[in-house]
């Protein structure tokens, strides 16, 4: 352990470094910060990096780069991450609550003894943290949903639920995709399109950004995803 460091082998072809066991924003600045210090030093035989909540996990080439080398760097660059989260861009993401959009709403709403309309202001009150981008490719993990909303994953989860579902499992919040299985609850869905392959950035969240939710119509989510599918239209964003 350096800096809070724990190394520990994926395979002979990565190596995954743990900074701490919990969600927490902190943890997550310094998984990032870990991330660019990495990229910085340029090892030759890095191949792909992977940050997550709590850990980065760094893909290489053992005939390019010794496992024990890349350890030594990680623990002298952990002795000095940054642990203050860098600013993200702000995401202004739509989203149509209940109904087709939301099957979940009305038995969430239920299960935590309030109305829909509660769940609804409770959700888009949260300012999100994308930790994490995984599972599916662009499926952004949030971090910063009220605890009132924490709930466990379905008992039987669904074979199939919709791209751009906006969902809550856990203690965490989520926009998916594409479309897959899932036990999350799902509360609504976006016509923003968070992983499009043909895009010039394939990706629309990057780990570090910010999600607020902006409550819109069914009719408006119709509206909005003609224009995504015909323009490409993306969401308001904000620099940091």
């Amino acid at each position: 352990m350096n800096g809070g460091l724990r190394l520990l082998a994926a395979g002979d072809t990565a190596l995954t470094a743990e900074l701490g066991d919990t969600v927490d924003p902190r943890i997550n600045a310094r998984v990032l910060s870990l991330d660019r210090a990495l990229a910085a030093e340029a090892l030759p035989g890095i191949v792909e990096t992977v940050p997550t909540y709590r850990s980065l996990q760094i893909h290489f080439d053992p005939d390019r780069l010794d496992v024990e080398a890349l350890g030594r760097t990680l623990e002298a660059l952990a002795a000095k991450l940054d642990d203050e989260p860098p600013p993200g861009r702000t995401w202004r993401v739509p989203v149509a609550y209940g109904g087709e959009h939301g099957i979940d709403l009305e038995a969430t709403a239920a299960r935590i003894g309030v109305s829909t309309e509660e769940v609804i202001a409770i959700h888009l009150a949260g300012d999100y943290r994308v930790y994490m981008i995984g599972f599916q490719p662009g499926f952004a993990y949030l971090g910063g949903l009220d605890s009132r909303l924490h709930l466990p994953r379905r008992e039987v989860p669904r074979l199939k639920t919709p791209a751009g579902t906006i969902s809550v499992g856990g203690i965490q919040a989520a926009v998916a995709s594409i479309e897959a299985p899932s036990g999350w609850h799902l509360l609504g869905r976006t016509p923003v399109r968070a992983f499009d392959p043909v895009r010039a950035e394939p990706l629309l969240f990057g780990v570090g950004d910010r999600i607020r939710f902006e409550r819109i119509s069914a009719d408006d989510y119709v509206s909005l995803a003609t224009r995504v599918a015909d323009e490409g239209w993306l969401p308001p964003r904000e620099a940091p």
